[in-house]
């Protein structure tokens, strides 16, 4: 054997580890833990950690375990909405039941339109995605006029499905405020892993209140936008996981908790 040969192995294998992508060396996924599809039928109890899903992203919106109100997460720090309407820093020892986040990277910038309602938001936004086959991540800050928002109670086993909680749901009202909408435009084909379509979470500019976004209507701002086409799904290894039925379409059930109002 030539006596460079296992020099040039050691190298080979040392390359095929270490190589990536040019997405993953700048982190632009979409990370994602359990599917919502198990959240609509009451599975609020998760394995993954607030200390473990920063790893994963800056930026992002999900719940907390016992669905104990909303969460947003914004420059690397985690909120957490209660039903008093305060934001709340999260302990990296809390665990959540469903989460999505990523590393934001701004990708477009556009100004946000004055007097847009939230259907006319999510239209203009769609104006602006070129790709509806890819995830975006959008984050949008600026003067609101007005912004609804809601949060939800905890929960005690045994749980009831998240469109009935969400009859309990605390409401907040915004008006004339400053702040940040983060969310997520989610491909159809996807449906039942995520929110088909828009999901947005508000936190305010002096990041003491927000929630989960009902109705808004814009003054001024900025709408940044990051595509990502790369997708990472973590899911619970619970025995209550195991035995659910994931299958088939709830889109009624889905349509009234994102837009209960």
């Amino acid at each position: 054997m030539n006596k460079f040969a296992p020099l040039f192995i050691c190298l080979l294998i040392l390359c095929s580890f270490t190589k990536t992508s040019p997405a993953a060396e700048k982190n632009d996924f979409l990370f994602q833990y359990s599917t919502i599809n198990a959240l609509l039928q009451g599975l609020y109890d998760g394995e993954m950690s607030f200390a473990a899903l920063e790893t994963h992203g800056d930026i992002g919106l999900g719940t907390f375990n016992g669905l104990d109100g909303e969460m947003i997460a914004l420059d690397g720090t985690f909120y957490q909405i209660k039903t008093d309407g305060i934001a709340y820093i999260v302990q990296p020892d809390a665990q959540t039941p469903f989460a999505v986040v990523t590393f934001f990277d701004n990708d477009s910038e556009n100004v946000l339109p004055h007097g847009l309602d939230y259907a006319g938001l999510k239209n203009h936004i769609l104006s602006l995605i070129t790709n509806r086959n890819h995830f975006q991540a959008i984050r949008i800050e600026g003067l609101f006029a007005k912004v609804t928002t809601r949060s939800v109670p905890a929960q005690t086993p045994p749980y009831k499905p998240l469109a009935k909680v969400v009859e309990q749901q605390s409401v907040f009202h915004f008006d004339h405020t400053e702040g940040t909408l983060v969310g997520f435009y989610t491909p159809d084909y996807v449906s039942g892993l995520n929110v088909p379509g828009f999901h947005f979470h508000f936190l305010t500019k002096d990041r003491r209140g927000g929630g989960h976004v009902l109705d808004l209507d814009t003054a001024k701002g900025t709408i940044r936008i990051d595509e990502i086409k790369e997708f990472m799904m973590d899911l619970p290894d619970s025995k209550d996981f195991a035995e659910t039925d994931l299958s088939g379409a709830k889109k009624h059930q889905l349509n009234k908790v994102e837009h209960s109002h």
